[in-house]
């Protein structure tokens, strides 16, 4: 078994808005959507979502993760972990992997602002094939590692372009329905 491991930090600054950064996090589905594109995601209930990510290429394998993903609101922290992960079309291979996500999002104020802070860590631990074990193993952690912290960038990325500009226009289209006399928020 080899262990892969990889760890993130992020912060982002949050425009003021008329509506509060708190209470768009309070709703899982955007930050599912901020995270990864929605034709990778299936709803399975209001805060667990299954997410397939794009095919990985990694010692000459192609690979599919899918993975569900839990997401809740716990005393003003949004968080985060996987609950089933499996590589898709290797049923075998599945017996021999496993992936743990977990993370956190945070709203804090600042003297310069309200400012979002989180950290993800994600772990696989994996059998590999006998093919890999001609490499040398210094060399395949950090392939691993590298892989795996290449993903939770391209996911902090993604995060900080999509995140602020869906919670602008959130903030924008709520106020609207607000003063029109609408009751009922739009989402």
């Amino acid at each position: 078994m080899v262990r892969f491991s990889a760890s993130q930090a992020v912060t982002i600054s949050v425009p003021q808005q008329s509506l509060p950064i708190e209470t768009y996090l309070s709703e899982p589905q955007r930050l599912v959507t901020a995270l990864v594109d929605e034709t990778q995601v299936d709803v399975l209930s209001p805060s667990l979502f299954r997410l397939k990510v794009r095919p990985l290429k990694f010692i000459g394998l192609v690979i599919q993760p899918v993975c569900d993903i839990e997401i809740w609101l716990e005393e003003q922290t949004v968080r985060l972990r996987s609950n089933q992960c499996q590589i898709e079309g290797y049923a075998s291979f599945n017996q021999k992997f496993s992936m743990n996500m977990q993370g956190y999002l945070v709203s804090q104020s600042t003297g310069s602002g309200k400012k979002l802070r989180g950290q993800a860590n994600l772990i696989v631990t994996v059998d590999l094939p006998a093919a890999a074990t001609l490499m040398p193993r210094p060399i395949l952690v950090r392939t691993g590692n590298g892989l795996l912290n290449g993903i939770l960038i391209t996911l902090k990325q993604r995060l900080m372009r999509q995140l602020i500009a869906d919670y602008c226009s959130w903030a924008k289209v709520n106020e609207a329905s607000q003063l029109s006399g609408s009751s009922k928020p739009s989402f």
